[in-house]
């Protein structure tokens, strides 16, 4: 029986999707976005003409998406971007997709550097696609934000993203492992760096696993090899009052404050996420060495 309208056409989709393993409220939502990606419609107009008759060019558009979806592949990847913190940020395989968990990044910082419009000196290390380093320049317009990344095809993404939200005259993009050659010091490092154990990459969700750049998973045996190297850089490059604000991994606070206090910082705050993990980490200068 052909499905009569689109309403049906992404109504079976979700189940599709929800048979292969997706969550079912996530299936459902997948199979809109999805839907509006192979219509390049914006939700207003889906939600206007969603009973109406299916397109023609519809159909085999939607179900190559649908399949692609169902082998697992995240949403994000398929339509090439993920929203973040307001902005549509790009993504590709070089980058990690974007994550509602470090928008809590963003809202900490914004918090901890209180005045939005002093001229303040922000480094995102790990960039990846950027979203980071664009949402804290769209947020502080007089800040100086300097981003790294070892990978070139990353810093390609993220340049690509400030220059779309018109935050590449205020973000400057730099090659290299952590802080390495950066001048100065910095009131506000942020980061979301690798911090799965080795181990436990092989056992994330297919989306995540198969996905993702495995670099920007992956922090060794413990998962927590880039953070001890980015706490003991970010302790010789915060100014005085200066803040790290550093995503870290379930069950992985009381680790981070241990590694801070052997370089000479202290854990202020770990902020939870939506599902009570502590997920943000706020260190400064002035822990016990």
């Amino acid at each position: 029986m052909t499905l009569a309208t689109l309403a049906e056409r992404v109504s079976q989709a979700g189940r599709r999707l929800a048979a292969a393993g997706i969550d079912a409220r996530d299936a459902a939502f997948d199979a809109e976005v999805l839907a509006r990606h192979a219509l390049d419609w914006d939700r207003a107009t889906y939600l206007a003409r969603w009973r109406e008759p299916a397109p023609a060019v519809f159909g085999d558009r939607f179900d190559r998406l649908i399949a692609r979806r169902r082998r697992r592949e995240p949403v994000a990847r398929i339509t090439g971007s993920r929203e973040f913190w307001g902005l549509d940020i790009e993504v590709t395989p070089a980058v990690l997709v974007p994550r509602p968990e470090s928008e809590l990044l963003v809202e900490t910082a914004l918090a901890r550097l209180g005045d939005r419009t002093a001229r303040w000196a922000v480094a995102d290390v790990g960039t990846g696609s950027g979203c980071l380093a664009v949402a804290l320049a769209r947020e502080l317009p007089r800040a100086r934000v300097a981003a790294t990344d070892i990978c070139p095809e990353a810093l390609a993404v993220a340049r690509r993203n400030a220059a779309r939200h018109r935050a590449a005259d205020r973000v400057s993009f730099h090659r290299t492992d952590l802080l390495d050659g950066l001048p100065g010091r910095f009131d506000l490092i942020v980061s979301n760096p690798p911090y799965v154990p080795d181990a436990v990459v092989g056992a994330l969700a297919p989306e995540v696993s198969r996905h993702e750049p495995a670099a920007a998973l992956r922090g060794g045996p413990d998962g927590l090899d880039t953070v001890r190297r980015l706490v003991a850089a970010a302790a010789g490059r915060l100014r005085a009052g200066g803040w790290l604000v550093m995503e870290i991994g379930a069950g992985q606070a009381r680790d981070a404050a241990d590694i801070g206090g052997r370089v000479g910082m202290r854990v202020v705050a770990a902020h939870r996420d939506l599902q009570g993990i502590p997920r943000a980490v706020v260190m400064r200068p002035g822990g016990p060495r």
